[in-house]
């Protein structure tokens, strides 16, 4: 989404990990095996945003991109976490005690997304829309896939939701998670038995 709103070329190469299919020549490019990744020439980064950014996404004033880079971790271990266990649960088919657990501790991350990160702003460092906003939205986009449409109930979500979208543009906001918004489809892919394994135990979490 970044790439395409700041018109920067890239090849894009999807990997059909859940099919079980490229995983032996992607683990050879990232031996991580996490998605996305980011090659340039011999250089490989997995799963990161060192990139260089410009004006108000990743802002030359210090207290604003503090903001930013305090965001970025924080989702990891919080938004991340349960957001994609919500999505995998609805593409696997699993039927498990731990989802409303999951959207519990998602509740509370939201919570605390409202009263630390936005509070009363348009954005989460200010009057502009920066890369924390967009890291942010591709984490709650998820829930939206599985069927659980988490702005709700939220009114200042549902705002900053519409003003991100805005910023990035609708056409370019639906193309990037045209995926997640038909993850109904996702349930007809025959799961690699053995990716299936492999994630039922951090379901299970």
């Amino acid at each position: 989404m970044f790439a395409k709103k700041n018109n920067i070329p890239f090849d894009f190469k999807p990997v059909e990990l859940l099919k079980g299919l490229n995983i032996q020549e992607f683990s050879h490019t990232n031996s991580l095996k996490k998605v996305p990744i980011l090659k340039d020439g011999s250089l490989t980064l997995g799963e990161r945003l060192e990139l260089q950014h410009t004006s108000h996404w990743y802002p030359s004033d210090l207290q604003k991109r503090a903001r930013v880079d305090e965001y970025r971790p924080w989702q990891h271990t919080t938004v991340r976490a349960n957001a994609s266990k919500m999505l995998w649960v609805k593409v696997s088919g699993l039927n498990i005690k731990s989802l409303q657990e999951a959207l519990a501790e998602l509740n509370s991350s939201l919570k605390k997304f409202t009263e630390k990160f936005l509070q009363d702003k348009p954005f989460i460092v200010g009057s502009e829309i920066s890369l924390a906003d967009l890291v942010a939205i591709r984490e709650f986009m998820q829930p939206v896939g599985a069927g659980c449409d988490i702005f709700e109930g939220w009114p200042k979500l549902v705002t900053w939701h519409s003003q991100v979208e805005e910023a990035v543009g609708k056409e370019l906001f639906q193309e990037v998670h045209e995926w997640i918004l038909n993850a109904q489809d996702l349930r007809k892919v025959q799961i690699d038995p053995q990716m299936k394994e492999e994630m039922k135990p951090k379901m299970l979490k």
